[in-house]
Parts: C-alpha cells; sequence; structure tokens
C-alpha cells in the first residue's frame, strides 16, 4: 500500500485509494485459493499483465461503489455523499493491478509477468526483497508526510479565500 499512499498524496482526488486497496485484494484472491487447496499456480494468471488487466476492468467497476459505500459508512463522505468519477477508478484499479504485478515480479520466482508471451521473470530479483520492503514502507511514510501537508495549505488557503469580500 506504500507506493499507492504515495501516488494518493501526488494526486490527491484524481486516485482513490480504496480502490487501489481493492485491487490489492482482488489480485490475491487467486493466491489465498491455491494456499488453501494446494492446487494451481501460486502467483498464476491473476500475476501477469494480461489477467492484471482483467482483474484491473473488474476492480474498477466493483470498486467504485464499494468506496463510496465504505466512504459513507466510516463517515468520510462530506455531506453523506461521494461520488469517485470513473476515470479515477479505472486509473487507480489499473495502478493498483499493474503496480502489483511488478512488484510482485521483484519478490516471487513464480510469477511469469509477460505470459503468454514468455514465462521469463527479468524483474525478479531487480532488488532484494528488503530492500523492496523499504521502498514501500518509506514510500507510504513519504506519501503521508505529502498528503497531510498539502491538505494543511489547502485547507488554510480555503479558509484565507472564504474570509475575502
Amino acid at each position: 500500500m506504500g507506493p499507492g499512499i504515495l501516488i494518493k498524496a501526488l494526486l490527491q482526488s484524481s486516485f482513490s485509494l480504496m480502490v487501489f486497496g481493492w485491487t490489492q485484494i482482488v489480485m490475491d484472491i487467486q493466491p489465498l485459493v491455491v494456499m488453501f487447496t494446494g492446487e494451481g499456480h501460486l502467483h498464476g494468471f491473476t500475476h501477469t499483465y494480461v489477467g492484471a488487466t482483467l482483474l484491473a476492468i473488474f476492480s474498477a467497476f466493483t470498486g467504485k461503489y464499494l468506496s463510496e459505500i465504505g466512504l459513507r459508512i466510516l463517515g468520510l463522505a462530506e455531506n453523506g455523499s461521494i461520488t469517485i468519477l470513473w476515470w479515477v477508478s479505472f486509473l487507480s484499479a489499473f495502478v493498483g493491478s499493474v503496480s502489483h504485478v511488478f512488484l510482485d515480479s521483484i519478490m516471487h520466482t513464480d510469477v511469469e509477468p509477460f505470459y503468454p508471451l514468455t514465462l521469463a521473470n527479468g524483474f525478479h530479483g531487480l532488488v532484494s526483497i528488503p530492500a523492496l520492503h523499504k521502498i514501500c514502507m518509506y514510500s507510504g511514510l513519504v506519501g503521508t508526510i505529502i498528503y497531510y501537508v498539502v491538505n494543511y495549505y489547502t485547507s488554510v488557503r480555503d479558509k484565507e479565500y472564504k474570509g475575502r469580500p
């Protein structure tokens, strides 16, 4: 989620962290089933760019509505209503699924990101697993700081603007 938090901080309302997070869950349902059943390829079709594209479409359609409902239940929707624009939902889902495949390609030997074109995974070992974890953690930390700094200055600016005659 760290890279998603950083992207949210940079794009603000043009990116939905909720849809991004939902996409992460959808991406890992297939490996979860394999872990429970012991049947199949752990990081199979869902961890290819073709599979990620299909899951991004599914996640964008379902995540938009689930996120709007979730934000309303959590009381984070102003005036009791929030609308995630379709293009924001699709952008967030595609960023979520593509980044998921890329990061898992670095970490796991069984990911075949370019299947069916090739079974090769040129990303594996690009950086060490501890370094990858640090990249994700620090991107989330930096993203959190940026997000709150931007929101603070935006709220200050909005208060000053409302005070003008």
